[in-house]
């Protein structure tokens, strides 16, 4: 199988490392040969993966969304194309030795970002999109917005860089007003200002599982539960692992730690992005 292209995912903390070691063996297993890139805390908890490239990562965004960023920019400082699925989702069949992208993103779910807007009827994110947007000079109407789960992102003559400079300059501001996720405004906002293609490819490349989609498509008789009773056990036994009292209490204080570190490094780091400065400033 040809390596011009690689699977990536953001993995940090124990529950997305023990997600991506599943995600690791399926493409093992329906992808032999294809490279799978990782950032993560514990590169040493996949060294039992020769298809694993994994490289040591602190998480840089605010609450970790945004950190997809940089695991796009490590692949494709690598490979052509990358393809991007959260550490959580599985892969169920052979996946095909033909993939093949045109240049730019191209997302496996979304639609028009006004679209997106108006159906999540939420006033506030959907005023902040907007203010964001006629800050950085881009007509909304003309914006796509990507479910950020599953998508392709490949090397377009040096657009890409350009795209991953304005992303980070948009979580930025984002994060600024307290959005710290939403990481598909941000990339469809960038891709419009750079000019980078944004297609989409609405059939499986693969079948693939992710609770949450799969859940929506059990509602709507697309699957059956009993089918996929076997990945909701093993998802569950990984979101919800035993422990006691005390180890949930220095968890949940250790998160909340690094939250408030993250928000007060934030400062910092838009004071130094001089984008940022010159928008916020508008």
């Amino acid at each position: 199988m040809s390596s011009s292209y690689c699977f990536c995912t953001l993995s940090v903390g124990k529950r997305y490392r023990d997600h991506a070691r599943e995600l690791a063996k399926d493409i093992q297993k329906y992808a032999p040969g294809v490279p799978f890139v990782i950032l993560t805390d514990k590169p040493d908890d996949f060294s039992g993966f020769p298809s694993v490239l994994a490289f040591k990562h602190r998480l840089q965004s605010v609450k970790g969304y945004h950190d997809k960023r940089l695991v796009l920019e490590k692949s494709l400082s690598l490979f052509d194309s990358c393809m991007f699925m959260d550490a959580d989702m599985r892969i169920l069949s052979r996946v095909p030795d033909n993939l093949s992208w045109n240049p730019g993103l191209t997302a496996r779910a979304g639609c028009a970002l006004v679209k997106h807007l108006d159906e999540r009827n939420n006033k506030r994110n959907s005023e902040l999109v907007k203010k964001i947007a006629e800050r950085i000079g881009v007509d909304i109407e003309n914006v796509q917005w990507l479910h950020e789960f599953w998508f392709v992102l490949r090397r377009q003559s040096g657009k890409e860089v350009e795209f991953f400079r304005v992303w980070q300059t948009l979580s930025y501001l984002f994060e600024s007003e307290g959005m710290y996720d939403g990481e598909g405004y941000s990339m469809g906002l960038a891709a419009s200002k750079v000019g980078l293609d944004f297609d989409f490819y609405r059939t499986d490349w693969f079948e693939f599982f992710k609770d949450k989609i799969e859940k929506e498509r059990i509602n709507n008789g697309q699957s059956k539960l009993t089918e996929k009773k076997i990945y909701f056990e093993e998802h569950t036994a990984i979101e919800y692992p035993q422990s006691n009292i005390l180890s949930k209490a220095i968890s949940k204080i250790g998160n909340k730690l690094a939250f408030y570190y993250r928000l007060l490094r934030l400062r910092r780091q838009r004071e130094q992005d001089e984008e940022f400065k010159s928008i916020f400033q508008k």
